[in-house]
């Protein structure tokens, strides 16, 4: 992925965004909006769980206290904090995607389209687009 560090600065910053917008909601008796404010909350937070993974190359604070560990899970440990930013960095790319509209999205980051659920394919990937540059 190109400028990943930029990728990930951008994805942390419209997760704060969301994460406010959420919370300045006022859901009053509607039971409907209380639903979608913790479910936009919740989403927040497992996406911030899966960046923080990515930028923090996941284990690697239990790394130095890998030796406390049994044998197998010091291995499993030193494994995944070993996994290169290449096969780390499709996470951060596809959760991007989400933001394709936002006017300080970069198109080197790719986009995906999907089908609307009205149409034959559902709601699966059409295609994706990358730019060459």
């Amino acid at each position: 992925m190109r400028n990943f560090e930029g990728a990930l600065q951008f994805l942390k910053a419209r997760l704060h965004e969301d994460e406010a917008a959420a919370r300045a909601l006022k859901p009053g008796k509607s039971e409907d909006l209380k639903k979608l404010q913790a479910r936009v909350l919740a989403d927040v937070e497992a996406k911030r769980q899966l960046v923080a993974w990515v930028e923090d190359n996941f284990g690697t604070t239990l790394k130095a206290d890998a030796d406390a560990l049994p044998v197998l899970k010091k291995g499993v440990v030193h494994l995944i904090a070993t996994i290169p930013e290449l096969l780390r960095s499709p996470v951060i790319e596809r959760l991007v995607w989400a933001y394709a509209d936002h006017v300080d999205y970069d198109d080197a980051w790719g986009r995906i389209e999907y089908v609307h659920e009205d149409e034959p394919d559902g709601d699966k990937p059409r295609s994706r687009t990358r730019s060459t540059t």
